[in-house]
């Protein structure tokens, strides 16, 4: 990939509308729009100072094609660090067409995908993390993976890598130096002091690998699976927290073969709802792929939430019932069991549905006994323990306790770390790369500890070394560089 030449690309997304702007970089980016633009002043582009507008019209051999602004920014001082001109013109494609293919005859090439980010980082404008996080901050779709994204982008995450990359570096030099005279047996670099740098290290790299947990959810929006069996209002839940008719609701069992997927978001964090197939027991065989698809997206999902037809219940040892019930409580407790055993580290929110069909005394009931151990264990001689904020009661037809439902789903959501402004790593290959670095810590840790040589130290030193450059750029290689930027959108 050349990267002394002149690119051009269209920045704004492709299709007809008010503007479009027209991205151009490269070392003779204002000479060439100096070649098409004609000032309304008669003004000269390469003449003008840096980060100045300029109104006029683009012409190709004196036929115009649009009035525009000019925005000049010479390098260093740009995007790219290097001479930048973007144009603001009218958004018709045709339009765009016209500039962009007089501005290839002049001398530019077609961007490729993430260029200008690239030559940003190339020129020192952004390390290779701060890079990343353009990409993230153009995808973000929610409060809590912007605020990540521009918190990387201003150099947090960076920052923090560095300091620990610098530091370390100061006593591998040492290290490398008592290699030098290790003749006369001496010590350059303080046990004592290097022991505590290496523990601050890995308390920081464990931190940091932690926080991938929220970092990754947060970014890719958090799965939960809506599951029960058929015709207990699982549709109509969705809907109601959607607040739109997205899926078919029908009172004819077995509606829903498939998933249907969408996404909410609630108090910043993104979350992605899945409706799913009835389970039960079913000869139809469109019907029994659903319900396969039923527990493979449990098995994805984040939280699941099983939904009960509370009109359909009847409480064991009362004389309260419903109309057209079917199911007692110490049945359905058994069936909870049974999701609970199969994904015993999922978290389970049981969801009592169209608590309106109840009176408040079959409601209460119904609860009570939801809360009590069961009747007959389990072979695993587990208790239920449903409690308050586990079962929650709703209608989700007419919409009653829609938002207490959110409001739990948001709890399990750990935001401590997002409202207080940590790092947060949300990047798959940083996560990696962290990784690995605090496993040659750990050895160089242990190498201390059992008085190993110095030049066995040195060598898990550099590994360490070798992954904190990772993350930034500061050891790189092509592939990488363009397996990140072919992630990236042409004009950025």
């Amino acid at each position: 990939m050349l990267h002394h030449d002149t690119i051009v690309a269209l920045a704004t997304p492709s299709g007809a509308g008010a503007i479009a702007v027209i991205r151009i970089s490269g070392e003779k980016a204002i000479e060439i729009a100096n070649e098409v633009f004609v000032s309304v002043k008669g003004k000269a582009i390469k003449q003008q100072k840096s980060h100045t507008l300029h109104l006029g019209h683009i012409v190709d051999n004196n036929k115009t094609l649009d009035e525009v602004l000019v925005s000049i920014f010479k390098g260093p001082h740009s995007y790219t660090g290097e001479n930048t001109i973007e144009i603001s013109c009218h958004g018709s494609t045709f339009i765009q067409q016209q500039i962009i293919q007089l501005l290839l005859r002049k001398g530019c090439r077609m961007a490729t995908a993430g260029e200008f980010t690239l030559r940003a980082f190339l020129n020192g404008k952004l390390d290779l993390s701060q890079a990343e996080a353009v990409a993230d901050l153009i995808a973000s779709d929610n409060e809590a993976s912007h605020q990540i994204a521009m918190q990387q982008m201003r150099g947090g995450f960076s920052n923090e890598i560095a300091q620990l990359r610098n530091e370390l570096l100061n006593f591998a030099s040492l290290i490398e130096l008592e290699l030098d005279f290790a003749e006369e047996d001496v010590e350059f670099a303080d046990r004592t002091q290097f022991n505590a740098l290496l523990e601050r290290i890995e308390l920081v790299l464990k931190r940091l690998i932690d926080s991938f947990a929220i970092g990754n959810v947060i970014k890719n929006g958090i799965p939960i699976a809506i599951v029960g069996e058929p015709n207990v209002g699982k549709s109509t839940l969705l809907n109601a927290l959607l607040n739109e008719e997205r899926a078919i609701v029908s009172e004819i069992a077995g509606t829903t073969r498939d998933t249907i997927e969408d996404e909410l978001v609630i108090g910043g964090i993104g979350f992605r709802f899945i409706d799913t197939a009835g389970i039960r027991e079913t000869k139809d065989v469109v019907e029994s792929i659903g319900i396969q698809r039923t527990f493979e997206k449990m098995e994805q999902a984040q939280v699941v939430l099983f939904l009960v037809d509370g009109s359909r219940l009847t409480v064991d040892g009362s004389q309260l019932s419903v109309v057209s019930s079917q199911l007692s409580v110490d049945s359905l407790k058994i069936e909870i069991e049974k999701i609970r055993n199969q994904f015993p580290l999922k978290p389970l929110i049981i969801v009592l549905n169209k608590i309106d069909t109840l009176s408040k005394e079959a409601l209460q009931a119904i609860v009570d006994q939801l809360k009590t151990p069961n009747t007959q264990p389990t072979t695993q001689n587990r208790e239920l323990t449903t409690d308050n904020r586990q079962l929650i009661s709703i209608s989700a037809k007419n919409k009653i306790g829609i938002d207490e439902l959110k409001n739990q789903l948001l709890s399990f959501v750990n935001t401590g770390a997002l409202r207080n402004n940590e790092t947060i790593v949300t990047n798959t290959r940083h996560y990696d790369s962290l990784l690995k670095a605090l496993e040659e810590i750990q050895k160089v840790k242990f190498g201390l500890q059992s008085n190993l040589s110095s030049d066995l130290m040195a060598i898990d030193i550099k590994e360490a070394l070798y992954h904190f450059g990772m993350i930034t750029g500061q050891v790189t290689n092509e592939e990488l560089l363009g397996n990140i930027f072919a992630n990236f959108c042409i004009g950025k």
